[in-house]
């Protein structure tokens, strides 16, 4: 029999007390890695954030300026879901799509809306076991983001979530399920946005998205917390199904400490995934990043290309794992990592690694960690450019074979501009490193 709204409310309390019981026994988690590299959340005054709610909005315009101008023209989108800290306040759909079955709404109405999807795809791939805040995403998420489209639907819009924190002391547990049926076609964004400000706050949160057989989706990730000291913990995973394509494109351009794992699955036989990466940090934040390329059956294709820069003393590290499980023969892909120093403070990792348990499969990996070629730079400045000019061009194009990947004018015109702004900020320290390594 169909899952009724009393059951799935029944089995997510399940979920949730499980998931408070692991909340309450897990220490908060140190991250180490290759001997060198840690992440902590000492700093983190956990006890002081709470998970706020908020009244429900009519409008962008009464949200703070940064949703609106991150989002652009709301007519150019499908559908549109803010989340405020706790609380959905803003949830609309295209009514043409909706006719088509069609659905962008909260987690919290899917469960009584929509029980079926919800019990079949809620967590399947996600786990409270898999530390502290993993289970307290799972246990305190409120409001959430349910997208679905349908067997055969096509959306040319884009489907819009939005985490939206907006001043310091929050606590915000987001929860994003999306289920794309089979021979579906859609584009689907989810930004994390907040505007400078002093003090701290906390974005731990959970994605998944389920491709189904022979979709083509393209998901975008944009995440730009600003200046305050917004930590962000998050796991993000994705899996396709038979002969689908997923295009995956995280772009992390602000947060003051950034602890996320994405995982990519090819579950079955034909299943596709470009995976691709831009990351840009400057002034003291810290980004650690964890990527998972796994192929789980045979004859699955996908490749993994990441590019980042750092400025001032901020630290990045980037570790990319292709895990080929057994069984998963003739199976083809391959991973390439590389970070750009601007700063002589800076740090960072490129870690490509390779798990390979079968045999007749193609797999490769690479990763640098390097700096502008002087040479580049004096070239151009004999056609007549500044210094300044030419490493801001350089640096803009070094990350413009990912931007054009997007196939997405107002997302392309925003990483552009954000990424021009930082450059712009850090442009005397940038210039003056150059200078001295030339």
């Amino acid at each position: 029999m169909p899952a009724s709204a009393e059951d799935t409310a029944s089995f997510l309390d399940e979920r949730r007390a499980a998931a408070l019981e692991v909340y309450e026994r897990e220490p908060v988690p140190t991250w180490r890695r290759s001997g060198f590299w840690t992440t902590s959340l000492k700093k983190l005054r956990l006890d002081e954030l709470e998970p706020r709610r908020y009244e429900p909005v009519d409008s962008l315009g009464e949200l703070h300026s940064v949703v609106a101008e991150a989002v652009g023209d709301p007519s150019e989108l499908g559908g549109l879901l803010v989340q405020r800290g706790g609380s959905t306040v803003l949830a609309w759909l295209d009514p043409e799509l909706a006719e088509q079955g069609v659905v962008l709404t909260s987690l919290e109405r899917a469960v009584a809306e929509h029980p079926e999807l919800v019990e079949r795809w809620y967590m399947k791939r996600l786990s409270e076991d898999a530390g502290k805040f993993a289970a307290a995403t799972a246990a305190f998420w409120t409001g959430g983001a349910f997208v679905s489209v349908p067997r055969g639907v096509k959306v040319d819009k884009p489907l819009q979530v939005v985490h939206l924190i907006d001043e310091p002391g929050v606590a915000q547990y987001a929860h994003t399920l999306g289920v794309v049926g089979e021979l579906a076609e859609c584009r689907i964004r989810e930004y994390d946005l907040a505007p400078d400000f002093e003090g701290q706050a906390l974005h731990s949160g959970a994605f998944e998205l389920y491709c189904g057989a022979g979709s083509q989706v393209k998901l975008a990730h944009f995440q730009d917390w600003g200046a305050g000291e917004v930590h962000d913990i998050s796991t993000k995973k994705v899996e396709i199904a038979r002969d689908a394509l997923c295009a995956w494109t995280p772009i992390h351009l602000g947060g003051h400490l950034t602890r996320q794992q994405l995982d990519i699955i090819t579950a079955e036989t034909g299943s596709d995934m470009r995976h691709r990466g831009i990351y840009f940090t400057e002034g003291t934040e810290h980004l650690d990043l964890f990527t998972t390329d796994l192929k789980e059956q045979h004859h699955t294709n996908g490749d993994t290309v990441w590019k980042g820069a750092l400025t001032g003393s901020s630290r990045a590290s980037y570790e990319g794992l292709i895990h080929i499980v057994y069984g998963a023969q003739e199976s083809h892909t391959y991973l390439q990592t590389h970070s750009m120093l601007l700063s002589p403070k800076a740090k960072g990792d490129a870690i490509p690694s390779l798990i390979v348990e079968t045999d007749n499969v193609s797999a490769s990996h690479g990763g640098t960690v390097g700096e502008l070629d002087d040479e580049s730079i004096f070239y151009m400045q004999t056609r007549g450019l500044s210094r300044a000019q030419a490493v801001r061009i350089l640096v803009e194009g070094y990350f413009e074979q990912v931007v054009q990947a997007l196939d997405d004018p107002s997302l392309e015109d925003l990483v552009r501009r954000t990424i021009a702004t930082k450059l712009e900020a850090a442009e005397d320290q940038v210039v003056e490193f150059i200078a001295e390594r030339g």
